[in-house]
């Protein structure tokens, strides 16, 4: 049975128990099949939000995932360019540069 097939038993239920005049015995009977199908929904509910919760999940671990690659990356680039000497530092500009002796 379907959650929404579980649902709509019970509107009929609730229905039926507003409108007609029940006898004990078929209250009773209403009642516990009430109670299977309350059960049922919660069932399945639980199911759907233990789902989606592991989904969620997933796709958080992988967006950490791809987080930690591009700081990888970034921090890659920025290693190169600071180990990377300019050229005209000490001789100024268009002067090569002078060799320390010291």
């Amino acid at each position: 049975m379907t959650y929404n097939e579980a649902i709509q038993e019970l509107e009929t239920i609730l229905r039926s128990l507003e409108t007609d005049q029940v006898d004990v015995d078929d209250l009773t009977a209403r009642a516990e099949r009430s109670a299977e199908l309350i059960r049922l929904c919660r069932h399945k509910l639980r199911h759907a939000e233990a789902s989606l919760d592991r989904v969620f999940d997933s796709l958080d671990e992988e967006e950490e995932e791809f987080d930690a690659e591009e700081d990888e990356e970034v921090n890659g680039e920025e290693d190169t360019d600071e180990e990377e000497p300019d050229e005209y530092q000490s001789g100024g500009p268009g002067r090569p540069i002078q060799p320390r002796l010291f």
